[in-house]
């Protein structure tokens, strides 16, 4: 499968601007399966979604959402990343969306939130852990603040073997805690055998600076593909599930795991 790590600096507050702004960053990528955005990539991370958050549940399809099934069928491949949303009233979820190239969609709302900000105060809590199959591979969409408690994204051993192959980690990461974003990628790729394909923005918010280190990952934590440092960067590779079950079978550290 070939995955595209689009490294994105959102225009703030501005879902238009954003996609905009993506529409042109795309025209340098080239043909590949799955093309992977940051947390809120059209607005940039928002603790306070209050006219910030777009709508759903009754009133219409978020415009990132439309966005995302069109450049999804026009290029013939999935499209991930999460935006802010809001299901009506004042309940807000961090939603991540997993497009298919026909426009069917799956999501998984971001599980732990991040206090320190006050994102709890302002947006729910999902409560399902999600696996999506696509293109042969099982993938374990997650947002930012997942990748800090490892037990959530635990790979699972079933009777068919480990239950995902692949984990999206979708984040606005600031540049003062970047190292342990790093140092846990490398970690939940090692301890799950699994790929690591990781987005973190650049550019600035009116709170913090993002250096970016989108990342992809092997089973064994060693680095397949990385984007530049502080720009606006695209980056594409391919992962084999040949190879990954090859390295799983050699070195079958799943079966001691614990539950």
């Amino acid at each position: 499968m070939r995955i595209t790590l689009v490294q994105s600096d959102p225009v703030w507050g501005d879902p238009a601007g954003s996609l905009a702004r993506l529409d042109e960053q795309l025209k340098e990528v080239g043909e590949t399966d799955l093309i992977v955005f940051p947390e809120m990539f059209t607005t940039g991370f928002v603790a306070s979604p209050e006219g910030l958050a777009e709508k759903g549940a009754g009133e219409g399809e978020p415009e990132s959402l439309r966005w995302m099934r069109k450049t999804a069928a026009l290029r013939g491949c999935a499209i991930a990343g999460s935006i802010a949303f809001g299901t009506g009233g004042c309940s807000h979820r961090n939603r991540f969306y997993f497009v298919f190239p026909d426009g069917k969609e799956v999501h998984y709302d971001k599980h732990h939130l991040f206090t320190y900000a006050g994102e709890h105060l302002r947006f729910t809590a999902g409560q399902e852990r999600v696996v999506v199959p696509y293109r042969d591979f099982r993938i374990i969409l997650q947002v930012c603040y997942d990748l800090r408690f490892p037990v959530y994204s635990r790979n699972r051993m079933t009777p068919e073997g480990p239950d995902y192959d692949l984990i999206l980690y979708v984040a606005s990461w600031p540049e003062q805690r970047i190292g342990a974003w790093d140092a846990l990628l490398k970690a939940r790729a090692i301890e799950n055998l699994a790929f690591v394909a990781a987005v973190n923005r650049v550019g600035t918010d009116p709170g913090n600076r993002y250096p970016g280190h989108s990342v992809l990952l092997g089973p064994r934590g060693e680095m397949l593909s990385n984007c530049k440092e502080n720009v606006e960067d695209a980056v594409t590779f391919d992962i084999s599930k040949a190879d990954l079950t090859s390295f799983r079978k050699s070195f079958p550290a799943l079966l001691d795991a614990d539950l």
